[in-house]
């Protein structure tokens, strides 16, 4: 059994995940320990014999309700149980299968999700608190069946557990929404709640199992090589003006450029940059630990974003400190100045991929680009490819348009667009600030020679220059002035 000394809470809390499993025993009660996983895991547990066999007996992870106190206490109590001929690992399975569904609820989330992420557990609390505790909490586990799911499922649904909730600071509150997503959200939750309960012997079956959940549309938006252009244009220009976080305007640069997740671009740190390989090391994400391959354009991107001094991040936050936390009102302002209002953040990961499924690029390889852990996730781009159903549509549709006596063009359309599509005086999709000049309402109207009320009335009639609005200003490209003004439809003030 090794070495034992007096645990205490100070021990314990000190004792932190090694290369593998190890025990620390009580000194106090024989056979009470502490077993620490490599996960860093810390479980109280009690070792003893009975009828020649040892046996262990998990009294549960440290933390609420167990202390070394508390826990040291049920040693005793189980020691007394033992002497007197009961196996307590038995009792203890009899005891599971009378477990509630909030009891079982609670032991999934304590030692089920145990090495998962923070996140999860936390995205898993709130279904089983907000919706499957309130609903059938007290109904005892083992007896529950699909039909009890599938009211379950149309109960939350409906709303049944939609309401206002204090948070933990002093005038927090949120909101319990209902609905057909949270349902789906809530039933999976518990789904993987009841697979647990079947490992730990609380019952043989999952009555989730088999039980159908709503339909759920998957949004993808695909951006083409216009639209590209146009969110280039918006970025080029809310930068040049100084109207938006230039940080931010880096971010939505950076996500087309490299098809990351949101997350994995705001909590970017330099030091993750490894600028030699022109890839980016990041130890977390979605799908753990991997390695993300830059282009050149991305490259450029970042090392034109300025460092803060002691600061670690790459896109730092409101006053320097820390990362940038949100990016959706920015992103808001700038799709609508790009004309993209149903475009939403993740959709630039989608624009990474399509445009690498469309430049003959396998899913294979895009889907290591993105991270995905299976070709499944990938697969959504195979639509966009030169598939071979792709090429067996143009030959049948082809055939049967020539026995229509329908006159068919020759050669297909192509997937890219002209590349002349960039905006004035841009050389690529996303644009730059450097190769396009922007000018206000009143710098564009020093420029041409008017008064502000003159471009104002222009605007008005729909007989003016071209203009982009970003945010509240009305701003123009230097080349759309010089193009106006060389078509001879103005005159000097």
């Amino acid at each position: 059994m090794g070495r034992r000394i007096k645990l205490t809470k100070r021990l314990v809390d000190a004792a932190g995940a090694g290369a593998k499993d190890y025990f620390l025993w009580d000194s106090e009660v024989v056979g009470f320990g502490l077993k620490v996983t490599r996960a860093g895991l810390r479980t109280y547990v009690v070792q003893y014999r009975l009828d020649g066999r040892s046996r262990r007996f998990n009294i549960g992870p440290h933390g609420s309700p167990w202390t070394v106190e508390t826990a040291r206490d049920r040693a005793r109590s189980l020691h007394g149980r033992i002497v007197e001929g009961e196996d307590p690992q038995a009792s203890k399975v009899v005891d599971r299968k009378a477990l509630t569904v909030a009891q079982m609820c609670d032991l999934y989330l304590n030692e089920g999700l145990a090495t998962r992420k923070p996140s999860s557990v936390a995205t898993a609390r709130q279904d089983l608190d907000n919706h499957i505790k309130p609903l059938i909490g007290t109904k005892r586990a083992a007896l529950v069946t699909p039909e009890d799911v599938d009211k379950l499922l149309l109960a939350i649904a409906a709303g049944k557990t939609a309401r206002r909730a204090k948070t933990g600071t002093k005038r927090g509150l949120s909101r319990v929404r209902g609905g057909k997503g949270a349902a789906n959200s809530a039933i999976s939750t518990l789904g993987a709640a009841f697979g647990f309960a079947i490992r730990r012997g609380v019952r043989p079956d999952n009555p989730v199992r088999g039980v159908r959940k709503f339909p759920e549309k998957k949004l993808e938006r695909f951006l083409s090589p216009r639209e590209l252009a146009r969110l280039g244009e918006a970025l080029a220009a809310a930068e040049s003006l100084g109207v938006e976080n230039p940080f931010a305007v880096a971010a939505i640069r950076l996500l087309v450029l490299t098809g990351c997740r949101k997350n994995e671009i705001l909590g970017l740190q330099r030091s993750w940059v490894d600028v030699h390989n022109s890839c980016l090391r990041l130890p977390d994400s979605k799908t753990g630990a991997k390695v993300v391959h830059l282009g050149s354009a991305a490259l450029e991107v970042i090392e034109a974003i300025p460092e803060v001094v002691g600061n670690p991040y790459l896109l730092p936050g409101r006053g320097a400190v820390g990362r940038i936390a949100d990016l959706q009102g920015a992103w808001e302002r700038i799709r609508a100045a790009a004309g993209l209002s149903d475009v939403r953040i993740h959709d630039l990961r989608h624009a990474f991929a399509s445009l690498g499924v469309a430049g003959g690029d396998s899913l294979l390889v895009i889907g290591a680009l993105l991270g995905h852990r299976t070709a499944a996730t990938t697969h959504r781009y195979a639509h966009l490819s030169d598939h071979p159903l792709k090429s067996a549509a143009d030959r049948i549709s082809q055939e049967a348009a020539t026995m229509m006596g329908l006159k068919v063009k020759s050669d297909p359309k192509p997937l890219r667009a002209d590349p002349a599509i960039a905006a004035p005086g841009q050389g690529g999709l996303l644009g730059s600030v450097i190769e396009t000049k922007w000018l206000d309402t009143p710098a564009a109207a020093a420029y041409l020679g008017h008064t502000v009320g003159t471009l104002q009335t222009y605007r008005w009639m729909g007989t003016g220059p071209s203009f982009r609005k970003i945010g509240r200003r009305i701003v123009y490209a230097q080349g759309d002035l010089d193009s106006w003004r060389s078509e001879g439809l103005w005159e000097a003030a």
